[in-house]
């Protein structure tokens, strides 16, 4: 057995893997990621086929985690829009490795992009994307 102190435990993942393990939660994070900062009407645009309802409920866990930060600005019309906390520019950065070695891992039947996610502009990382 290893040493004690290299040990990984998997407690952690409890209570946040439910929330990024969602349909939309890691495309929301990306899309906000891309962008620095998106107000829901253009999330809305960037996640084609999402609910209004799907949106709010997963921007509203994503925020609970502390992996979203919500600014509301006092204008008329009200604007408020999500970026990303640095747990949620970590938890986007962690995950590159993993889509980089689904997409070429052996065996993969899947090396494109689905028809379902070829149209939807969050489900591609950004070169240059935003980190703020």
């Amino acid at each position: 057995m290893k040493n004690k102190s290299e040990a990984v435990c998997y407690c952690p993942l409890e209570g946040i893997i439910d929330v990024i393990s969602k349909k939309w939660a890691l495309l929301i994070i990306n899309a906000i990621g891309n962008y620095g900062s998106l107000r829901f009407n253009r999330l809305i645009e960037e996640l084609h086929g999402i609910s209004p309802k799907t949106l709010a409920d997963t921007l509203k866990q994503l925020q609970n985690e502390g992996l979203l930060k919500r600014e509301s600005f006092a204008e008329i019309p009200p604007r408020v829009e999500y970026s990303l906390t640095e747990d949620g520019r970590g938890l986007r950065e962690a995950v590159v490795p993993i889509l980089k070695w689904a997409a070429t891992r052996q065996g993969s039947k899947r090396k494109r992009c689905s028809v379902a996610y070829r149209e939807m502009p969050a489900h591609r990382i950004r070169n240059g994307s935003h980190s703020s």
